[in-house]
């Protein structure tokens, strides 16, 4: 491939999102030099996490993304980071590395895009010189205006912690889709409520979000509960049974605790997300069901795979879409508003108390094992040690971690 030496200046910051490692290469050819950081994406998903941790200059956008609409995602960049210039590319399915101006068109658009770039720090550095700026110019970063607007939690979430905004962001990009989402997070971090956030915001919302724990159904009740059996299936099928997948026709299944899904079982389910179909037991009547699919695990699941607990084939067909939920230690900012949450919640009927200086204190220098789970199951047990007090204190908190305890 022939590729061309850029001038000082055009663009240092690239970002580039292909499925083809054969684009990536080409862009990433053409950039040898003097570009300062160069990053790449297999998908949307992971440019829009490129996006949400730096600055960048120029993003290229495969139009074939598999994840999500380029389209849409340029929109989506272009309004919450309009320092960036978008360049949305049309490589040829089957086209090899090429010289500029032959056939995909690659190179062209991006000189077009880095020589904007250019132009425009040029005239950003000419304005900095008028106003006497005698500072070494530095680039900053264009969509920082972008990320002090915090996205609003979603529906029956709480708090506005920065490291939760990709969740948010993300959430709100894949709710008016159909993609197949697999969440992922430690124990009581909110996986569900997430869940039901994109059910809600989604064109779905009317509908059923059937919620299965894949966890609390015994494995000889689960293929039953979940695809439904038809009268006389087995002893004591007195009548049919839509099953749990079939309820949530129109709206969104929830899979909760997708790793501990039995190995007998998951064909089944790997054959239900690609042909939107299902058989109930004792019945050869094939069922076609119209339903999201989210799926959520606090496992990590390419390990079952590599320890043969869970199926190569189904994993991928879960995760088309990822999203990871931090745990509550990393959220420091929310805990004082969800526990003023907690505690209304507990207190009514009747007015909450305050907690004192020392025990929002302590609640924020906890490691919270537990997550949101276990900060909900502290309040609780400080409201009723506090005997209507109207101040919770550090003392009413039983903590994991006695030693934590202070005075106010």
């Amino acid at each position: 491939m022939t590729s061309f030496p850029i001038p000082d200046n055009y663009a240092n910051h690239v970002l580039v999102a292909s499925p083809s490692n054969v684009v990536r290469q080409r862009v990433l050819e053409s950039l040898r030099s003097p570009v300062r950081r160069f990053e790449q994406a297999s998908g949307g998903a992971e440019a829009l996490v490129h996006l949400e941790s730096g600055f960048w200059q120029v993003l290229f956008l495969d139009r074939r993304l598999p994840d999500l609409d380029a389209e849409e995602l340029s929109q989506t960049v272009r309004q919450r980071f309009p320092g960036i210039e978008v360049v949305l590319l049309d490589p040829e399915s089957d086209a090899e590395p090429t010289a500029a101006g032959e056939k995909g068109n690659l190179l062209p658009e991006m000189w077009s895009a880095l020589s904007q770039v250019k132009d425009r720090d040029e005239d950003e550095n000419k304005n900095k010189n008028k106003n006497g700026d005698k500072h070494e110019h530095k680039l900053l970063p264009p969509a920082r205006a972008s990320h002090s607007i915090l996205e609003d939690p979603l529906p029956g979430m709480i708090g506005n912690a920065r490291i939760m905004q990709p969740v948010y962001h993300l959430a709100r990009l894949l709710a008016p889709r159909n993609t197949t989402v697999l969440i992922t997070g430690p124990t009581g971090c909110g996986k569900e409520i997430v869940a039901r956030g994109i059910h809600h915001l989604s064109p779905r919302a009317a509908r059923t979000f059937a919620v299965v724990n894949c966890a609390a159904i015994p494995e000889t009740l689960l293929e039953a509960e979940l695809f439904g059996y038809a009268r006389g299936a087995f002893t004591g099928a007195m009548q049919s049974y839509a099953g749990r997948i079939h309820t949530a026709q129109g709206g969104t299944l929830f899979l909760d605790e997708i790793g501990e899904m039995p190995l007998s079982l998951q064909p089944k389910l790997l054959r239900f997300l690609e042909q939107k179909e299902l058989q109930r037991l004792g019945s050869a009547e094939v069922v076609r069901v119209d339903a999201r699919v989210i799926s959520a695990t606090n496992a990590h699941l390419l390990t079952l795979v590599r320890e043969g607990k869970f199926r190569e084939d189904l994993y991928y067909r879960l995760c088309a879409f990822p999203i990871e939920i931090p745990p509550l230690r990393d959220r420091p900012e929310d805990i004082a508003p969800l526990a003023a949450h907690f505690l209304a919640k507990f207190a009514a009927p009747l007015a909450a108390p305050e907690f004192s200086a020392g025990a929002l204190q302590l609640l924020q220098t906890q490691s919270w094992a537990g997550n949101i789970r276990e900060l909900q199951n502290v309040i609780e047990r400080a409201l009723i040690l506090s005997e209507d007090e109207a101040m919770i204190r550090p003392e009413h908190l039983l903590l994991a971690d006695a030693s934590f305890r202070g005075a106010c």
